[in-house]
């Protein structure tokens, strides 16, 4: 279901309520902005499309921000620009306005995704960078032993990325991103070493995928994995990953050229 909540968020999770403490837990991840800023290229101009909080906008440009949910836009540092409350739908800007535009971590959001993908084309003359994660790929995370109902929820929210290319046309390059043991960006697979942290409320509320499973199954995953590591089971399957540099899970970062 999409829709404007309260707040202004307009996909299909309310960021009124699991966007409060978001900065908390989704920090940019150093490792993972490399990514997006050897993409950009030399690109002055920036438009960042479903910003959030800001991350990984670079401090060296000139950005625009577009976030449609009031909670996220407060929660912007006060370094960055103030974002635009708007739509990926619909950009109120001309055509070609930007050198370069990006969106992390939001298509999945998105009511139109065609829209939203074709409206970056329109208003941007270089490329167009999508961050995010191929549903074909989830199952790799060990989560998908303990949650399989929150990896189906966002096994069918992320758009494929047959559909994402197809929709941004052009030379179209897409990136794995391998996950780095530490990550501060704090979405499931981020904890792929660090399970311990999945224990806590706040860094499961970071990610909307668990706000469309009943509550009863987050319950269950607290109990199973919190036994599992007070018993060993969980470093006997999969504790060589604490030590493991990087994950190369569904993380992609798909770059379009006209």
């Amino acid at each position: 279901m999409h829709g404007r909540y309260q707040d202004g968020s307009a996909g299909d999770a309310n960021y009124g309520v699991i966007g409060s403490g978001y900065k908390t837990y989704r920090q940019p991840d150093p490792h993972i902005a490399q990514f997006i800023l050897e993409a950009l290229g030399d690109a002055a101009t920036i438009l960042n499309v479903g910003a959030g909080a800001g991350s990984y906008e670079p401090l060296d440009r000139e950005v625009t921000a577009v976030e449609p949910s009031a909670s996220m836009r407060a929660q912007r540092p006060a370094h960055l620009s103030t974002a635009i409350d708007a739509t990926a739908e619909f950009l109120p800007f001309p055509d070609r306005r930007f050198d370069a535009s990006m969106a992390t971590f939001t298509v999945h959001q998105w009511a139109d995704l065609r829209k939203g993908l074709a409206e970056m084309r329109r208003v941007t003359r270089g490329p167009v960078l999508v961050l995010s994660c191929d549903p074909d790929a989830l199952e790799r995370s060990w989560l998908h032993a303990y949650a399989p109902e929150m990896i189906a929820v966002e096994a069918r929210r992320y758009p494929g990325m047959t559909a994402i290319a197809g929709a941004l046309a052009g030379h179209i390059e897409i990136r794995p991103v391998p996950i780095p043991l530490g990550c501060i960006d704090g979405f499931g697979e981020a904890y792929y070493g660090r399970p311990e942290r999945l224990l806590e409320p706040g860094a499961r509320l970071a990610n909307s995928a668990w706000s469309f499973v009943a509550p009863a199954v987050g319950e269950r995953f607290v109990d199973e994995l919190g036994r599992d590591l007070q018993d060993g089971t969980w470093d006997r399957r999969y504790g060589k990953l604490r030590s493991q540099p990087f994950f190369e899970g569904s993380l992609r970062l798909v770059i379009s050229k006209p």
